[in-house]
């Protein structure tokens, strides 16, 4: 007699929520108090002038300006120089 095996359940059909990380102004662009510039896990931009880092390594602004990027080399304890990316927003006028 034809007959079908018990389903089982599948491994499939989870999802996490998405959680929108990334710059959230860029280069340029003007930016008030509490504006958040970048989220992201870890530190991987770092704060700059007037831009601080919440609990969740999101960078935020301080005062308000434009958002400036830059690229810059710290050396180690141990000589090694690594390059940071720094985030800062500095006075428009």
């Amino acid at each position: 007699m034809a007959h079908t095996k018990a389903g089982g359940s599948t491994q499939n059909g989870r999802d996490s929520q998405p959680k929108y990380l990334g710059i959230k102004l860029y280069a340029g662009q003007k930016a008030l108090p509490g504006s958040i510039l970048v989220r992201q896990r870890g530190t991987a931009i770092n704060a700059g002038i007037n831009v601080r880092r919440g609990n969740d390594d999101t960078l935020y602004a301080i005062k308000e300006g434009v958002v400036r990027y830059t690229l810059s080399r710290r050396s180690s304890f141990n000589g090694k120089t690594a390059k940071r990316h720094i985030v800062s927003v500095v006075s428009s006028a």
